[in-house]
């Protein structure tokens, strides 16, 4: 049966700088312009992913937003949505309020995605803003957001210094504990401010893979996955040979059953050059 590589972006295939290196482009496009099974599942959009990933010839899908999105990498289509129920966003957006913090909304409204916010309130919600605006975003947006929860949400992300985000993790892990998939984690390109990401229960990268690996036929004997971070843990447990980077973070490291070199080294693709059938390297 053919192998499946699937590798998380920030901090395990891209350098520090959220690039893909000339190395890693050059020969990830020779393998895939052959017959190699590569895709990414990323805390990112496709939009973003689009952008950083832009020559790859990617030909299945993409996982994004730690699996609240399936989506074609080409034309950005969503094959897969898992929103967040109506009765649930509302409570968990009172919540956020309740803790004087506000939100960025990232939604599907039936025709586009979007990325809303209402005001900037600290330096970290300030990077992201501008971090979009640089990108071109066409997704974000300036809203009342209260009035966006009728669309299909997928992400709630509030952006602040870790210690104002804890009281609300853990109100929101005892209150939805079997609802809603969090992760907090610090935005590694604005050190000192932390993500507090929420998701549909669904949206997991262990089960976009999973649906993934059935739609086209591949077995989890097969599967090799990538990661750094915490939100990698459960696409751990799923595969069987799992593979972080030597800068991943303690907690994912001891699932792993190898550990390679730095993100910076372009150890995913060195990797996949080393263990993949056809993986000589690229002529120069």
């Amino acid at each position: 049966m053919p192998e499946i590589y699937i590798s998380d972006l920030d901090g395990t295939l891209l350098q520090n700088n959220a690039t893909l290196s000339d190395f890693a482009a050059e020969n990830l496009t020779r393998l895939l312009n052959g017959d190699l099974n590569f895709t990414i599942a990323t805390a990112r959009s496709v939009v973003s992913v689009q952008q950083i990933l832009k020559y790859l010839p990617l030909k299945l899908p993409v996982i994004e937003f730690n699996g609240a999105f399936i989506s074609d990498f080409e034309t950005g289509r969503h094959l897969i949505i898992n929103d967040i129920p109506g009765d649930i966003k509302e409570e968990i957006f009172e919540h956020i309020l309740q803790y004087n913090l506000t939100p960025f909304i990232s939604s599907f409204n039936g025709t586009e995605d979007c990325l809303y916010y209402e005001q900037v309130e600290n330096e970290g919600m300030e990077w992201y803003v501008n971090s979009r605006i640089r990108a071109n975003d066409k997704r974000l947006r300036k809203a009342i957001l209260r009035e966006t929860l009728v669309e299909n949400v997928v992400c709630f992300t509030v952006v602040d210094k870790l210690d104002n985000l804890l009281e609300l993790t853990n109100l929101l892990q005892e209150k939805y504990t079997r609802q809603i998939e969090i992760h907090l984690m610090e935005n590694q390109y604005s050190p000192g401010w932390y993500w507090l990401t929420i998701h549909d229960c669904k949206a997991t990268k262990d089960q976009a893979i999973g649906l993934l690996l059935k739609q086209y036929g591949f077995r989890l004997n097969d599967l090799t996955v990538f990661g750094d971070n915490a939100n990698d843990i459960k696409m751990f447990k799923l595969a069987r040979h799992k593979i972080a980077v030597s800068n991943a973070k303690p907690e994912l490291k001891k699932y792993a059953t190898r550990i390679i070199g730095t993100n910076e080294e372009d150890s995913v693709v060195k990797y996949i050059m080393g263990n993949y059938k056809d993986g000589s390297p690229f002529p120069r």
